[in-house]
């Protein structure tokens, strides 16, 4: 049997809270998550907030350092607690890409849309580099008119938009999508859910949705991973 794209074993992430008498705690905001991810598939991460989906998603990217379990990624082995087996973040960084909840605090307000979208792009002719960041905003519909403008200037909704091209620019295989849609009203969240169908289409994209909104997730995830006080208790196919 092929091995999963993503594969997550037994993933814990504990944070130090200190303790009396020169004690310490740990909060056990992930313990002991698996879950596996084909190519080209959506899986979805659902709960309430503070059950630990941000966290997996965070500690997935080696953004917190994990404190057990294994991570392989296309074959590869991340990372791997127990064997003490790190393959470092640097050539996987551009294939794994986050999108953040919140589209406004993730982009920086004097950089203008083109500037954001062409972070990625490098080593290029500046024709070249337009033309590719141009492209991009076509891929997430928005008009060649915003490579212009700011991004107080813009709707959530289109910031959102930004956001994902800003990710494209790197041609990630695999996104993790942290609340993308939470922030946005109904209407707008159901223009960027089929976004992120399209693009799974035309470019083969795996992700990784997390939500607390189950309905949300249920519209583009063949199955959902339920999360509660940091363990997944339950599959939904």
């Amino acid at each position: 049997m092929d091995a999963h794209f993503v594969e997550v074993e037994h993933l814990r992430q504990y944070f130090s809270a200190g303790g009396f008498g020169g004690g310490r705690t740990y909060s056990r905001a992930v313990e002991d998550v698996s879950f596996s991810i084909d190519r080209g598939e959506t899986l979805g991460l659902v709960g309430a907030s503070g059950c630990g989906k941000t966290t997996t998603a965070r500690t997935l990217l080696h953004l917190y350092e994990p404190t057990g379990g294994r991570f392989s990624f296309d074959g590869n082995i991340i990372f791997d607690v127990e064997k003490k087996q790190y393959a470092g973040m640097r050539p996987y960084r551009k294939r794994m890409q986050l999108i953040f909840q919140d589209p406004y605090a993730s982009l920086n307000p004097r950089m203008t849309v083109g500037d954001i979208v062409g972070e990625g792009i490098v080593r290029v002719k500046k024709q070249q580099r337009r033309e590719q960041i141009l492209h991009l905003l076509k891929q997430v519909k928005l008009e060649e008119s915003y490579v212009n403008l700011y991004p107080h200037e813009l709707s959530g909704g289109q910031r959102q938009r930004v956001g994902i091209a800003r990710a494209l620019a790197v041609h990630p295989d695999f996104l993790i999508c942290d609340e993308p849609v939470s922030a946005l009203d109904m209407s707008v969240q159901a223009q960027i859910l089929e976004l992120f169908q399209e693009l799974q289409e035309k470019f083969g994209l795996t992700y990784l949705f997390i939500s607390h909104d189950l309905s949300a997730v249920r519209q583009i995830a063949g199955r959902i991973a339920v999360m509660r006080e940091g363990r997944i208790v339950d599959m939904l196919e």
